[in-house]
């Protein structure tokens, strides 16, 4: 997908990769970091971007590490530790004086640690596709827990030595049967799916991409057992908003529901919308996060 004429490409070196970025906007409005999940890239955000900026804010997309060719190395770390930091890097090299957090699916994880990590860093939390996780046993949680491991049955999968290969192969299928199955009723197009085609074509983007899945069980590793320790830490004290499709085939709408009314945020669900709703549904995202962001900025 072609990047639109008013939009720049940033790029930054950490941990020796060069990792990449969208910017939209104004450097001296309220920044918005919007980060993308698995499978899928910052073209995620593309109607969604220039209206955050319509009501005001500039807005930075970064590929996660391992999503482009100069991020993908077989030496660095691929976890949400790492890309936590990450995002902390961006927000100090555009030096914003108010900057928000916006995640979707793996970046919405990432979200959440660096807004754990660093609360009076950020002015609010979005998650989508995402629930709050930590500050104890959500009443209800367990009915839902079968249907999510139903769910979540790719993870080994992805886990697996042959995975990168698996996702390359046949112009990368299995990723487009991920995105029918997890967003049942989005008719996406091609120019919509292609940018996500070309990261999982690279047989190397596909190696990191599938590693942060073989980091979350490493607990031999300080990262993984860091990354455990925070995501299960009480939700940060920030205001928060928490949004998911009623039709989400990867993550269970009402397993979301249930966490978010556990850590009393704020939360709404789309109807006829699945997992990857800020690209299906992008005008209702962005309401939804203009109201949130302004809100903050009103009580500020």
């Amino acid at each position: 997908m072609p990047v639109a004429p008013d939009v720049r490409t940033l790029t930054m070196r950490r941990d020796g990769l060069e990792l990449s970025a969208l910017h939209y906007g104004r450097a001296d409005a309220p920044l918005v970091i919007a980060l993308h999940g698995f499978p899928d890239t910052p073209h995620t955000w593309d109607g969604v971007a220039p209206l955050l900026v319509a009501a005001g804010f500039q807005v930075l997309t970064p590929w996660l590490r391992g999503y482009t060719p100069g991020s993908a190395s077989r030496s660095a770390r691929y976890d949400l530790m790492a890309v936590a930091g990450d995002v902390s890097a961006w927000q100090e090299l555009l030096a914003a004086r108010h900057t928000h957090l916006v995640g979707h699916d793996w970046g919405a994880f990432a979200s959440m640690i660096a807004a754990k990590q660093q609360p009076g860093r950020w002015d609010s939390l979005a998650l989508l596709a995402i629930p709050p996780f930590g500050g104890g046993f959500a009443p209800g949680l367990v009915r839902y827990l079968p249907r999510q491991a139903l769910l979540s049955s790719y993870i080994p999968v992805m886990q697996s030595g042959f995975s990168p290969r698996l996702l390359a192969r046949n112009d990368a299928a299995f990723v487009r049967a991920l995105w029918r199955r997890w967003s049942p009723g989005w008719e996406f197009s091609e120019a919509e799916f292609a940018p996500t085609a070309a990261v999982f074509a690279d047989i190397d983007c596909g190696w990191a991409a599938t590693r942060y899945y073989r980091s979350l069980f490493t607990v031999q590793r300080s990262a993984t057992r860091e990354f455990s320790r925070t995501v299960m830490a009480t939700p940060p004290p920030l205001p928060t908003l928490a949004l998911a499709g009623l039709r989400d085939g990867c993550m269970s709408p009402d397993l979301q529901r249930v966490l978010a009314q556990h850590a009393g945020v704020q939360h709404a669900q789309l109807a006829d919308c699945g997992h990857f709703l800020q690209a299906e549904r992008p005008n209702e995202v962005a309401a939804q996060l203009v109201s949130h962001l302004k809100a903050v900025h009103d009580a500020q």
